[in-house]
């Protein structure tokens, strides 16, 4: 029996491994220069405070009811960052709540989605 010639164009499993484990090592190590490198620039253009987004009168009107709302019901449970944080929280989703009135429907619009509930003759009730 004669052992088989290895090819020069073929590479045994143990330098493949090494080989490998050589590479992912230098693109760990690149790559955490890389990010390393760029954090600077991404705080020094980050703002530092973010813009709350701009609503109408009657929109901050109906942020403030529904934060005076929350405040009577829970306001001796939440400290001040929490209540800041409740307060940005509104502001966003009347934004968000804004932009769903502004979509108009007419009478004759159906659901994206029609409910159809499953009744079964077995089993429970």
């Amino acid at each position: 029996m004669s052992d088989p010639k290895p090819d020069a164009k073929s590479i045994s499993r143990r330098d493949f491994a090494v080989s490998a484990a050589l590479a992912t090592v230098a693109i760990a190590t690149v790559s955490a220069d890389l990010l390393a490198q760029e954090k600077p620039a991404a705080e020094a253009a980050k703002p530092e405070a973010p813009q709350p987004p701009k609503l109408s009168a009657a929109s901050q009107a109906e942020v403030e009811e529904r934060y005076a709302a929350i405040l009577r019901k829970y306001g001796t449970r939440l400290s001040e960052d929490q209540k800041k944080d409740v307060h940005r929280n509104l502001v966003s989703q009347q934004q968000s709540l804004d932009q769903v009135r502004a979509y108009r429907l007419e009478n004759w619009d159906e659901p994206a989605t029609v409910f159809n509930p499953v009744f079964t003759t077995t089993g429970g009730k």
